[in-house]
């Protein structure tokens, strides 16, 4: 059985502002918020690459990792 990889999500934190637009923005909700308010990815699996987190990050802090075939 063949499995499909889940893309890897990199959030990189020192970059990150705290904004919030990746996760309004995520149509699956693949992030979660920590106590401050940074960006947690807490559903991988759910991610879709719609690439929307990382196109419309103001500090480009995301990057969305595809999987190799």
């Amino acid at each position: 059985m063949n499995r499909v990889a889940t893309p890897k999500v990199q959030i990189l934190t020192k970059l990150c502002k705290r904004c919030g637009i990746c996760v309004e923005l995520c149509p699956k909700e693949v992030f979660g918020t920590d106590d401050i308010g940074t960006p947690e990815v807490v559903r991988p699996d759910e991610c879709t690459q719609c690439l929307s987190c990382e196109l419309h990050c103001p500090e480009y802090a995301i990057e969305v990792v595809r999987p190799e075939e």
